[in-house]
């Protein structure tokens, strides 16, 4: 058990990290902040803005939703942290009383700079050397430049809201989360791309380095502006470069975090990612709860739960349920998915009486037709992303809780290949190996 090594907190037992089983370097644990406990591998949905785009809170409990992410940079730019703030804090603002985590703002460094300059997404196209990625070297976007200056001290915003001006620095972010009041909150960091060099992620690297100390000076000297306490993260930065991922790890694992998050550019491809986590993760602190940031497709999440990581934060669900996109382990015929998700606008689905997975247990699946909810997306009706949101969600809890009792079971390899029975040499990058028996 780990308790966080910050002291003269005199709620420091309100949160803390178990590890309650191990399967080679996976874990599952449970992580217990003030609003509850986690139990981990877990997947933590976004809710930038203070809500899963469409979705009630309550529904996203009733799927088994166990914590949220939202951003701080957003929620700064409106309403404003101070409006949250008299409202006693985000999880009563919008009617959520599970955990909650917040960013930093730095993702904003790369979404609103680099990500615009070389064209490269967080999302779909995060790796740019796979199907969806920029490939190539940098790329001016089509329209428009970076709205972003990184500077030692300081970065300096253009809004995507109105064009305003504001400025952000370590010091800054802090008082932004505290005001908040998240369960849990991420140091300032520059997020780099897949394009920068070795030579700009080192020095961004060891800018982050700077800004993380300065944030957890801050983080002390910040008085609270709510009675629950805070757990503050640091994050590891160094790109696709062994080097730097190594020194990162090993600086940000070895200052005094309530736990540890990794971000920033995982290469150019899912085996870059895998090659990252290994060296970032033999460097973290074994106690302390680790979070991915960024990641939510079925083989990411797989591969990250083998080499040993806690948590992980996408907008798949939503995102892809705006688009009529499903996420579904089965065809059906009884066969794995590939890519574990179907487009529902397609005519085909028109007059199917099935729900959108005959093994779901969730609202959308237990009331709804495909053909149904088809008619919803064509028609422009918001209730169909509503209702796709829930599924998506449900799937990735389910996904998770089979997951957690693989590890208990001591069985995770069996589990992830049966995910991925249907390519075996995936299944292998997945558990780094050369190989699986197939057939």
């Amino acid at each position: 058990m780990c308790e966080p090594r910050r002291h003269g907190d005199s709620a420091r037992d309100a949160f803390g990290f178990d590890l309650l089983a191990r399967d080679a370097r996976a874990r599952r644990g449970r992580l217990r902040t003030p609003h509850g406990a986690v139990e981990t591998p877990a997947f933590v949905a976004v809710a930038t803005q203070a809500t899963l785009k469409g979705v009630d809170p309550a529904a996203a409990a009733a799927v088994g939703t166990q914590v949220l992410f939202a951003n701080t940079y957003h929620l700064y730019l409106r309403p404003g942290a101070e409006l949250v703030a008299e409202h006693g804090g985000l999880h009563r603002f919008m009617g959520w009383e599970r955990p909650l985590l917040t960013d930093s703002g730095g993702f904003q460094v790369f979404s609103l700079g680099a990500s615009i300059e070389h064209r490269v997404g967080k999302v779909a196209n995060i790796f740019p050397d796979e199907p969806g990625g920029s490939g190539g070297g940098p790329r001016l976007a089509a329209r428009g430049g970076s709205m972003v200056r990184v500077g030692e001290d300081e970065v300096r915003f253009v809004s995507h809201v109105d064009g305003s001006r504001h400025v952000f620095t370590p010091e800054k972010s802090i008082a932004i989360q505290r005001a908040l009041g998240a369960d849990m909150v991420l140091a300032f960091d520059e997020c780099t791309s897949p394009l920068h060099d070795e030579a700009y992620t080192r020095a961004s690297m060891l800018r982050t380095h700077r800004w993380a100390r300065r944030c957890l000076e801050a983080f002390e000297r910040e008085t609270p502006v709510h009675p629950q306490r805070q757990a503050l993260f640091g994050v590891v930065q160094g790109g696709a470069f062994e080097r730097l991922r190594r020194e990162s790890a090993e600086v940000i694992g070895g200052l005094p975090f309530d736990g540890m998050a990794i971000g920033g550019n995982l290469g150019r491809s899912h085996a870059d990612m895998h090659r990252v986590l290994e060296w970032t993760l033999a460097a973290l602190p074994e106690a302390l709860p680790r979070h991915l940031l960024g990641i939510g497709d079925v083989p990411g999440i797989l591969a990250a739960v083998v080499r040993g990581v806690d948590t992980f934060d996408c907008v798949v669900p939503t995102r892809n349920a705006r688009t009529g996109t499903v996420l579904a382990r089965w065809d059906d015929d009884g066969r794995a998915r590939r890519g574990f998700r179907f487009n529902l606008k397609n005519a085909g689905f028109a007059r199917d009486r099935r729900p959108l997975e005959q093994a779901c247990d969730c609202a959308t699946c237990r009331r709804f037709s495909r053909a149904y909810l088809r008619h919803l997306l064509k028609a422009g009706e918001s209730l169909g992303p509503q209702l796709l949101s829930v599924h998506n969600l449900r799937f990735m809890e389910r996904l998770m809780l089979e997951l957690r009792e693989a590890i208990e079971a001591n069985r995770l390899r069996a589990c992830v290949l049966a995910w991925l029975a249907h390519d075996a040499s995936l299944a292998a990058a997945v558990l780094g190996e050369r190989s699986v028996p197939t057939g």
